[in-house]
């Protein structure tokens, strides 16, 4: 044969190889065969001798096992066959194709008990193309057929060892376990109701001296604040005296008046023991916290009611947060929390909700929670911002990682593996997030694998099984009208 006879011949060889690489893949055969293969022919065009070259070594790492007799039967893992012979090994520069269910394979053999009736047959390429009978494409590649009760008909879809580690995909299983779902609120340090004093006199006074405290001091309880001139004191003062002096014990109702005047009982108790009575009556300070606010100066006249301080026990603030309305129904008294603040750092301070208010905001629609916190070093602060976590409903749920949820506004599903390459979407109602994982309300239970990664390529796959096995249906004939 002349060069140029031979240049013309290898053009033919290459076009019918590209258009046969397609039947290839369908038929199972692999790169290192196809290797084989175009050796040997381009070898006898040249008039070379075939052993003289060898073919390349498959290279890559083990992607799975093969059946050693080229039945359709694959392993993740090193395995053998019946009769104790080993799988071959398949390199990643070996595989083309790992998928039976693209192959043209032969009817399966009718199952004990009778045989599987045939839908319809499908195009060996995925076409919406069916056929009631037997046949082959364009390309001479059998029609693939679809059986009743099979997996066609239901959107399902097998993947290969071999295809599933290419493509990623990873499974997990459904867990039934408390949800780590929180909510975040601001929130905003205020002081607690029930630890703030107000410092006023009964009765119109004058204010003789004031101790050396200002706004912010810190004051013990029982330490002087105030000493007062008062008539009105003075004069309950004189008839108590005169009552000790004369009749040697105290009237009941002279004590009462001096108390109802707020007169300090200390102060009642060394003037029955002394017998005098005194001019200046000094006013303490009710319990001990941090002086908010100091009206008192001296030499003023302080009508009865008039606020002298205002003295706050800081140990235990409360922080206010407010939550959406929406959120309420998650939320319950004793939930716990976790609360931090911009300028003390990143570490939290673990509470729980003490209350949550009645009432909701009408503009915002927001609700406010309490929480109560210890404050022993004073480092929280009235107005101070506060970012809280909300740690939401722990009632055990059936879950499922994130990456397993597919939603399409049309559609919710996951992905469930059925075993042996087998996978099927399936609808779920979801409810709430957290911790990367999302809850299942219906259509999973606890135990049910589902695909994780990977979803939406097997998703696509299984839509493309349902939507032939729907243009396959026959239309049911009109009925006769009598």
């Amino acid at each position: 044969m002349s060069g140029a006879a031979r240049l013309v011949t290898l053009g033919v060889v290459a076009g019918a190889a590209a258009w046969g690489g397609l039947a290839a893949g369908e038929r199972g055969f692999t790169v290192s065969s196809l290797q084989d293969a175009a050796v040997m022919q381009v070898s006898m065009l040249l008039g070379r001798d075939v052993a003289a070259m060898p073919a390349p070594e498959p290279t890559g790492a083990v992607i799975y096992w093969r059946h050693p007799d080229g039945l359709p039967e694959w392993s993740g893992t090193e395995a053998v066959t019946a009769d104790g012979r080993a799988f071959l090994p398949v390199r990643s520069s070996e595989d083309i194709s790992l998928d039976p269910s693209d192959k043209p394979v032969a009817a399966p053999a009718p199952e004990e008990g009778g045989e599987r009736t045939v839908l319809y047959y499908r195009n060996p390429m995925g076409l919406p193309d069916t056929s009631p009978v037997p046949k082959k494409d364009s390309m001479g590649m059998d029609y693939i057929p679809v059986y009743e009760g099979g997996d066609g008909d239901e959107g399902s879809v097998t993947v290969s060892p071999g295809k599933r580690q290419r493509t990623g995909v990873r499974t997990s299983e459904a867990v039934l376990a408390p949800l780590a779902a929180s909510l975040r609120a601001p929130g905003i340090v205020v002081l607690d109701e029930r630890k703030i004093s107000v410092i006023s006199l009964r009765a119109d006074a004058f204010i003789e001296t004031v101790a050396d405290v200002t706004t912010g001091s810190t004051i013990a309880e029982g330490a002087p604040l105030v000493t007062i001139y008062s008539p009105e004191i003075a004069s309950a003062l004189a008839q108590f005296v005169t009552d000790v002096r004369s009749e040697g014990r105290q009237r009941e109702g002279a004590r009462q008046r001096l108390e109802n005047l707020g007169v300090p009982g200390e102060v009642i108790d060394r003037i029955a023991i002394e017998g005098q009575t005194t001019v200046s009556i000094p006013i303490m300070a009710p319990r001990s916290g941090v002086v908010l606010e100091r009206m008192a100066v001296e030499g003023m006249m302080s009508e009865a009611g008039e606020t002298l301080f205002r003295i706050a026990d800081v140990s235990t603030v409360w922080v206010i947060a407010e939550v959406p309305e929406s959120a309420l129904t998650d939320i319950v008294p004793g939930s716990e929390v976790r609360v931090s603040f911009q300028g003390l750092g990143e570490e939290a301070t673990p509470g729980r909700i003490a209350t949550i208010y009645p009432e909701l905001d009408l503009l915002t629609r927001t609700a406010k929670l309490r929480i109560e916190l210890p404050n022993p070093d004073g480092l929280l602060r009235a107005n101070m911002f506060a970012d809280v976590e909300i740690m939401l409903d722990q009632t055990p749920v059936v879950q499922v990682p994130e990456g397993a949820f597919i939603d399409t506004r049309d559609r919710q599903v996951v992905i469930l593996d059925l075993g042996e390459g087998r996978f099927r979407p399936e609808p779920v109602i979801v409810g709430r997030r957290g911790g990367g994982m999302i809850e299942i309300v219906s259509g999973v239970v606890a135990g049910d694998v589902v695909v994780s990664a990977a979803t939406f390529l097997i998703d696509a796959e299984s839509n493309l099984n349902a939507a032939l096995a729907a243009l396959a249906a026959p239309d049911s004939a009109p009925e006769a009208k009598p």
